[in-house]
Order: C-alpha cells, then structure tokens, then sequence
C-alpha cells in the first residue's frame, strides 16, 4: 500500500513514524508519553462533546450514534476508547504503517473501527463525511501547510457538530520544556521530533479559520504535574486545545 499523499503533508514526519508503528502499543516505548497522556485528552474530549450534545458521560456507551473521526490517528490510541464510549470511529493516517498496526491491534481486542491510509484532503475530495465530531490531536504541527490542514479538517464537520485540535504553544515555555527538555531531559519522545517553529500559537489557529462557518474557543490548557506523574487541566503555554462549533 502506498502512503496516502496530499498539500499538507510533510513526508519527514510522516517516514520518522512509520519507522515507529510496530512500537505504538508499547506502554515503556517511544509512544509512551502519549500513553500517560492520552487520559487527560480523553477526558477532556469527552467531557466537551458531552457538553455539546446534552448527553451524560457517565452512563454505558454515551456517543453512541455520533459519528467522530480521528485524522493522524496514528496507532489508534485514541480511536480504540473512542470506539468504547459507543462513537461510530473513522480514523486516518497518512502513513499505511501506522495504519497497519492500528487495524490489528483493533482487531485483537475486538473494536470496529474503519482504518484508513489517507489524508484529510483525500477524505473531502471523497466527499466522506459528515461527522458529530472531528479530532484531529497533536498533528498540526507535523504537517507542511498547516492552514490548508485545518480548514480541510473543518470541512469534515458536519452543521452543528464539534472540533477539537491540539497542539503545542510556540512560547520559549514550549521551545524550553516541549521541545528540548521533552527529547533531550527527559527523552519522552525521540530527538528530532518536533520542530518548535512549526509549534502553533492560539491566535494562528483561530486565524486560519477565520473564514470558516465556526466558532473557536480556547485555548484550554494541559499541563504535567511532576510529582503526581500525570497530565490534567492547567496553563497553555505548552500543550493547549481550540474547540471549533459549526454553525448549524
């Protein structure tokens, strides 16, 4: 299978974790950030789109119906308990690696999740859509054209529905302790991983969809408490997360 291609696609990023796809599901790996990160973001995807949908978060299944895709879904660790609150998930990589190992790993535990090696680009040319809800999280920042990216993945909302983008805050915060004490301190993530010019500041985001039917909010912050080891809810002058509402 060929990776998928597209204008927004930086083909460095997308070879640099591919060559890390077998090792996404491994909790001490290369992922593993992500793995002591990922409760935070679902916790707040899922207390967000609740909110804008009326519905209860603590019951069984409580998205069942909405529709959600996940563009850079990489190994599928948000997609799976995506999948487990009830949502009808699609998820998309433009790397066909990343999407090898998220489909079977998907299909050990049983999930029906639709996996594909595409980009977001493709997706709208396809005419796939509409989803309740678009996740696209912590991928803006590895892509070549960023506004081309996320106006792309509004395009994918449907009248009403919600989007939630994250990323990483281009302040010397950011450069200091998402890039250099994130790879080089604390080798959470690999050398070479992030590029802290192409870090994103709030204001570019909700500039680049100034011209879309949306109403942006945030940014809403995730920070990392040291002592506890765990991530929650606090300043944004690292990692931060604008939700974008279409106009019904």
């Amino acid at each position: 299978m060929e990776r998928a291609q597209g204008p927004s696609i930086d083909p460095a990023d997308v070879a640099r974790f591919s060559a890390q796809a077998a090792e996404w599901w491994d909790p001490k790996g290369p992922f593993a950030p992500l793995h002591r990160f990922n409760p935070a973001r679902l916790r707040f995807v899922r207390d967000r789109v609740a909110d804008h949908y009326g519905l209860n978060a603590n019951t069984r299944a409580p998205f069942a119906g909405l529709k959600l895709i996940d563009i850079g879904c990489g190994g599928g660790l948000l997609a799976e308990p995506m999948r487990r609150m009830g949502f009808e998930v699609t998820a998309l990589d433009a790397s066909s690696e990343n999407i090898g190992t998220a489909r079977a790993h998907a299909e050990q535990v049983g999930l029906d999740i639709r996996y594909k090696a595409s980009t977001v680009e493709q997706m709208v040319e396809a005419g796939e859509g509409p989803f309740d809800v678009v996740l696209t999280m912590e991928v803006i920042e590895h892509v070549a054209d960023p506004e081309a990216f996320v106006r792309a993945c509004s395009q994918l909302v449907k009248p009403g529905g919600i989007m939630i983008v994250a990323t990483l805050n281009r302040t010397l915060k950011g450069l200091l302790l998402g890039k250099f004490v994130a790879e080089y301190v604390l080798r959470w993530v690999p050398a070479g991983t992030h590029n802290w010019k192409q870090f994103l500041k709030p204001d570019e985001i909700r500039d680049m969809l100034k011209d879309e039917p949306l109403t942006v909010t945030g940014p809403y912050g995730l920070s990392y408490d040291l002592l506890n080891d765990r991530w929650g809810e606090g300043d944004s002058d690292i990692n931060y997360m604008m939700v974008a509402i279409k106009k019904a």
